[in-house]
């Protein structure tokens, strides 16, 4: 049994360390054109705007709304930007369940 856990914990190990391979070689950082730089200006000035507005008063549906347009404003803003280290979830969950069973 261990022997099966040793062995699933390594191949979640390799497969969690080639996205961090991958994301720390292949990215230099990448000038914005100026388009990219108002879009992503614009992008974080709405989120401004959300952080200060009173959402107690909202509806249900309007909160819903929000959320939506959040997550899609801070999908184009990694696309723009495509920034960040990657690791995997299942790596994680692993390294600690590995933790705790030692």
């Amino acid at each position: 049994m261990k022997k099966l856990i040793y062995i699933a914990f390594s191949v979640f190990m390799l497969v969690g360390s080639v996205n961090v391979a991958q994301a720390a070689e292949g990215k230099e950082a990448k000038e914005l054109t100026e388009q990219q730089q108002v879009k992503l200006n614009q992008i974080t000035q709405r989120v401004e705007e959300i952080k200060k507005m009173d959402k107690a008063s909202l509806s249900q549906a309007e909160k819903q709304d929000l959320k939506a347009e959040l997550t899609t404003m801070k999908k184009e803003a990694k696309a723009i930007s495509n920034g960040g280290i990657y690791l995997s979830l299942t790596a994680l969950l692993v390294i600690i369940i590995i933790l705790l069973i030692l």
